[in-house]
């Protein structure tokens, strides 16, 4: 597993830098990308970089080569902006936030295409809305569910080379983001946000949220050569909160 590059879109966020501090500890090279990407005290190599624009692609390209090793996994964990409810989101904002989430994830690929070889994993970050709609959370739904059309498409088109596809999807995690949106929600509603934290919780039969180290375990364990089983597929990472059975 060691002697290799993991490239981590994201990598300033919650659960970005979870997954970075996670696959440095497997003995891999982080790439971290971000707009205003970690110190590199962080054992990181920093990489600053908009991942909503082309102009990445050639930046992270750049970043990959330097290292002259294989890319043993890529990971979108950029987040999405905040949008609002479908009553009152801008319609525009649907098309930004796949252009950031999906497009991102395509320019991630294109930028390390080249240095890809079998076993190598190509992992987006999704969400439990993808697969389970909510008019509260709009923009993440639609994004995600458009995700994970996009990894199957990866996992088709690398296949043959050996490369897999997979798409990562947590429930309502446990970080500071959450706390804004569930304030933000609490202000409409004239509540404190501890109500609108517990109603998420109890969207789980635990009556938990996610943890950034669960996502990041996740995403370290799909560098097991067994994973290949779970190409072009998602990983519900919900406590339980997916009602669906498939």
């Amino acid at each position: 597993m060691s002697d290799g590059t993991a490239v981590v879109v994201g990598a300033s966020g919650a659960l970005g830098s979870a997954i970075a501090e996670r696959l440095t500890r497997a003995g891999l090279t982080v790439v971290a990308v971000a707009r205003k990407p970690p110190d590199p005290t962080s054992g990181t190599v920093p990489c600053a970089a908009d991942i909503g624009s082309d102009e990445a692609i050639p930046t992270i390209r750049d970043a990959v080569d330097a290292l002259d090793r294989p890319v043993r996994v890529v990971v979108q964990a950029a987040g999405l902006p905040a949008a609002g409810p479908l009553p009152s989101i801008d319609p525009a904002a649907l098309g930004s936030a796949v252009a950031l989430k999906v497009g991102g994830m395509l320019r991630l690929v294109r930028a390390v295409e080249h240095r890809l070889q079998p076993g190598s994993r190509l992992v987006a970050l999704g969400g439990h809305y993808g697969s389970e709609p909510s008019p509260h959370t709009c923009a993440a739904g639609v994004t995600n569910a458009a995700l994970a059309n996009l990894v199957r498409q990866l996992a088709d088109h690398h296949g043959p080379d050996g490369v897999t596809a997979h798409l990562v999807a947590p429930g309502p995690a446990d970080t500071d983001r959450l706390r804004r949106l569930s304030q933000a929600r609490a202000d409409e509603r004239g509540v404190d946000v501890g109500v609108i934290l517990d109603e998420r919780r109890a969207e789980s039969p635990l009556a938990a949220l996610v943890t950034p180290a669960q996502v990041a375990w996740a995403v370290a364990t799909l560098l097991d050569p067994e994973a290949d089983a779970l190409t072009g597929s998602t990983l519900a990472l919900d406590v339980g909160a997916r009602r669906g059975l498939f």
